[in-house]
């Protein structure tokens, strides 16, 4: 059975959604297909805004052939057979090589002189900076686009498409979403929408859950009781109540939890609970667990109760804490916004081509947050 995405990928520019910037009208990308230009390039962005299809819809523009292989599983094996291979037309042969980035450079080095030669007209798609993780000669003979995420009209005009393709209505609120949770990912919200209909056959907020949260079962080794006494210890500690965290700790020693699993939680807590009010926790506390790797059970119980009791009397200060957890909310809330260019790091000609750093001064007043959580207070 055909993938739903698949089903619904464009074949031509005309069905293509996003990127206006390499494919509208007079655009580079949509030139060079009018144009027949044949050249290598590399399209840098995140995942599911269209690599993979601009790649098949410019190989087919052109009339060659296309090839698709993954970094991740291919080698100079799989290159050599498609050098080798003869379709009989003369027609020219597009690579695509997804995740580039995954290629070493023993491996792009043996790319190289059939990008030079034209035998292979290289198509590279990656998420990483391409000016770090492909070879400078490589990296001169390819043109780099940048991909944009896809906004959230994009991301509807895309559920909207699979609306149509499977005869399906969706309700505004699931549509909203499913937007909202794939940070403008169009490939995770195809996924999403075909496994909640393979369960449910049906779509609706409730289900879409469902089928998200069915991937990440938990296993529980030890029971309910491992979670219970954790969690009163760590309560204890916050309560500032040393000698119920010691109970709680010697419980957990005595029914033979790993002494590094508390270690951990110990040093977690050092930022969480004490965090600014006294810095020297997570000194502590990062002490405390490496003692605890050294020395081992039975002697570093010692080292364990030295930490619960210091951590325990320890003043309190969540504001760090609570502040992460704030910005954490608009990092999944928004997604991966713009970071403003003057702050990004221009370290190549590449990135300086692209305003990289411009106007950046050492200790700006303005607020350099993304445009969309201009001052924005985490920290209270």
């Amino acid at each position: 059975m055909e993938p739903l995405a698949s089903k619904i990928r464009p074949r031509n520019l005309k069905d293509f959604i996003g990127q206006e910037h390499l494919v509208g009208e007079g655009k580079p990308l949509k030139v060079a297909i009018e144009k027949k230009h044949l050249f290598s390039f590399i399209f840098w962005g995140p995942p599911g805004v269209g690599k993979t299809t601009l790649a098949r819809i410019y190989a087919n523009e052109l009339d060659a052939d296309f090839f698709d292989l993954s970094a991740v599983s291919a080698g100079k094996d799989d290159i050599k057979k498609i050098i080798k291979k003869n379709t009989g037309e003369n027609k020219p042969k597009v690579l695509f090589l997804d995740e580039i980035h995954r290629f070493n450079k023993s491996q792009q080095d043996f790319l190289l002189p059939f990008v030079e030669s034209g035998e292979l007209t290289l198509v590279g798609a990656t998420t990483e900076n391409p000016s770090f993780e492909v070879i400078a000669p490589l990296l001169s003979r390819c043109r780099v686009f940048v991909m944009n995420e896809l906004t959230e009209k994009e991301m509807m005009q895309i559920i909207e498409r699979v609306e149509k393709e499977l005869k399906i209505k969706i309700e505004a609120i699931a549509k909203n979403w499913l937007v909202a949770m794939a940070n403008g990912d169009a490939r995770q919200v195809i996924a999403m929408l075909e496994a909640t209909l393979h369960l449910y056959g049906k779509i609706s907020v409730d289900y879409l859950k469902e089928a998200l949260q069915s991937k990440f079962l938990r296993y529980d080794k030890k029971g309910e009781e491992h979670y219970n006494t954790i969690s009163a210890f760590i309560k204890c500690l916050r309560a500032s109540q040393p000698d119920a965290a010691l109970y709680y700790m010697c419980r957990m020693i005595n029914a033979g939890e790993d002494p590094k699993f508390i270690a951990r939680r110990m040093v977690v807590f050092a930022s969480e609970d004490i965090g600014l009010a006294q810095p020297t926790a997570l000194v502590v506390a990062n002490a405390v667990f490496r003692a605890v790797e050294i020395i081992g059970l039975p002697e570093c119980a010692e080292n364990l109760a030295h930490g619960a009791v210091y951590l325990s009397q320890a003043k309190k200060d969540r504001s760090a804490y609570n502040a992460y957890l704030e910005a954490m909310a608009d990092a999944k809330k928004y997604g991966n916004l713009p970071i403003p260019l003057k702050i990004r790091n221009p370290v190549t000609k590449l990135m300086k081509d692209l305003d990289y750093g411009k106007g950046y001064e050492k200790y700006a007043k303005e607020d350099l947050l993304p445009e969309k959580l201009k001052n924005k207070k985490y920290l209270k």
